[in-house]
């Protein structure tokens, strides 16, 4: 039994994808399958809310049962559980926007931009293009320009194997876009520019909305700094044991690591209490 004294029953549950729900092979756990069945006998919501586009997050909806909306891009776009039906979305200010895009270009990363359902690259022999189209299983164009796009970009990574790099670029741009975009790593080679509100907390918020709870009866799980503001809104917020420390002390419990129970056991201890 969970020893965390909440306020209301938990009735939704929002997740981050990557290191939170998938293994690192990016496959669900047997048992993650089965608790969200159990969440659904139980009447409790499913949701989830990724850095991914959401289409890229397609393949695991079936599995887990789900048929409520999700949230890609970290909250900058909020869809319908067909996958389509684009519910909001929020595009970066063109000036944002091209700034970053310049920024990380001058910095030697490799940049991504999407925009409505496209995703568009240059060259598209970047480090990790090819892997990102398999996780997500999602289709780029490559492109000489991002010009076109810029006006309704939803979301910018950039990418890179040199992590410290990654780190670098993030924090320039957090000073230089303070105030106009919000900028996060979503892994630890992955640097992503949004909209100032298109955050895990704004998308958590979206979503309870949607489904009709408030915060406090909605239970949130992460792994990354980029989880941290729904984490922090949450009336359960669980840090998976494989997250930064910072996403730990921002959190109410930790659980197991991604690659094994981690998620089913907090679903089990914490929200069915079982």
């Amino acid at each position: 039994m969970s020893g965390v004294t909440l306020s209301k029953p938990i009735r939704l549950v929002v997740s981050d994808v990557d290191g939170t729900l998938v293994r690192k092979d990016k496959t669900l756990h047997p048992e993650t399958i089965k608790a969200a069945q159990e969440l659904k006998a139980a009447g409790i919501v499913l949701c989830l809310a990724s850095s991914r586009p959401p289409r890229g997050m397609e393949m695991y909806l079936e599995p887990l049962g789900i048929t409520t909306p999700h949230a890609g891009f970290n909250g900058g776009q909020i869809v319908a559980a067909d996958n389509k039906t684009i519910l909001d979305e929020l595009a970066i200010p063109e000036d944002a926007a091209r700034l970053a895009v310049d920024h990380m270009s001058a910095a030697g990363l490799d940049v991504w931009v999407f925009a409505g359902n496209g995703w568009y690259v240059k060259g598209g022999n970047g480090p990790y293009v090819a892997h990102e189209a398999e996780v997500t299983r999602n289709t780029f164009t490559i492109v000489d320009d991002f010009s076109p796009y810029l006006s309704t970009t939803n979301k910018i990574m950039s990418s890179s194997k040199d992590f410290d790099l990654v780190g670098r670029v993030e924090a320039e741009l957090q000073a230089s876009l303070h105030g106009q975009a919000s900028v996060n790593r979503s892994s630890p080679y992955y640097c992503d520019v949004t909209h100032m509100d298109a955050n895990k907390g704004h998308a958590a918020l979206a979503l309870a909305k949607i489904v009709g709870v408030t915060a406090e009866e909605m239970a949130c799980l992460g792994d990354m700094n980029v989880d941290v503001p729904m984490l922090k809104i949450a009336g359960l917020s669980i840090a998976m044991g494989n997250a930064a420390e910072s996403v730990k002390a921002a959190s109410m419990v930790v659980t197991g690591d991604n690659d094994g129970p981690g998620w089913a056991d907090a679903i089990r201890t914490y929200v069915l209490k079982v």
